[in-house]
């Protein structure tokens, strides 16, 4: 891969991941709009792990404390905030865990990966998200996320894997029909991003680490810098817009990006 087609994938994915609008859904338009050929799955797990990395140091505290609430966990104890907030995100990410693990088998995964679906979906749960964002209530904090929420924000994870569907912007639009504020929403959905990349960054990095070799693992160091970097800056434009701002901005990105792509489809 030349460095321009890297460095290209490694912003589309750190400005997209955690923005409601598809980070799936953009890298699987860029071959499918442009000469370059599909990056493969190593940059997929690189630019995964850079994002991963974003996420983490930027919600250090919360990682941090449920990071020091596994060792009660483990002994079946939740009576601490920290072994609390570890067990709801595990419990989050189980849907989106099963469910992947069933279209990867029976490669309907695959199958979905076409600029209709995304078309359709772009707009369709773009729109979704504005409804919800506007006639949802706001009076929960992350401080009443519990075990029922935690299910439901999860099986609205699962649904992201969906192309198109933008994994942020689904659990963000779960959370605030549930009626949790709009940064709080936010929160919540990066944290439950943190073990649903580690999780897929396994699975793919089992599929790519007995065909990895020098070259890949420099693209693949460089990518995930870039991703970092890209992910920290959107991350933290995004919570503080959300002080003073809804998120029809990203709404509209959503339904013009996506009556483009069905123009597009069907012509």
């Amino acid at each position: 891969m030349s460095f321009f087609h890297i460095l290209l994938v490694a912003i589309i994915q750190g400005l997209t991941e955690f923005l409601p609008v598809s980070s799936s859904g953009h890298l699987i338009l860029l071959p499918n709009l442009t000469s370059l050929e599909d990056q493969g799955q190593a940059i997929d797990v690189a630019v995964h792990l850079g994002t991963l990395a974003a996420v983490v140091v930027y919600f250090w505290s919360d990682v941090r404390l449920a990071v020091g609430g596994l060792p009660r966990l483990v002994t079946g104890r939740v009576d601490t905030e920290g072994s609390k907030l570890a067990f709801l995100l595990i419990m989050a990410t189980i849907p989106v865990v099963v469910l992947g693990f069933i279209l990867s088998v029976t490669g309907l995964s695959d199958a979905m990966r076409s600029i209709t679906v995304i078309g359709w979906t772009m707009l369709g749960f773009g729109i979704l998200l504005w409804w919800m964002d506007q006639k949802g209530s706001s009076d929960k904090s992350s401080g009443d996320w519990n075990l029922r929420d935690a299910m439901i924000m999860g099986f609205w994870q699962a649904v992201a894997l969906i192309p198109g569907t933008s994994r942020s912007g689904i659990t963000i639009t779960g959370a605030r029909a549930l009626g949790y504020e709009r940064s709080d929403a936010a929160r919540l959905s990066m944290l439950m991003s943190i073990p649903t990349i580690i999780a897929s960054g396994v699975l793919l990095g089992a599929k790519v680490a007995g065909n990895a070799d020098l070259q890949t693992a420099r693209d693949g160091a460089i990518a995930a810098g870039f991703s970092f970097v890209a992910a920290l800056l959107a991350l933290g434009l995004m919570m503080r817009l959300l002080r003073s701002v809804s998120f029809t901005p990203y709404v509209i990105y959503r339904i013009a990006l996506g009556s483009v792509l069905l123009v597009i489809a069907y012509s």
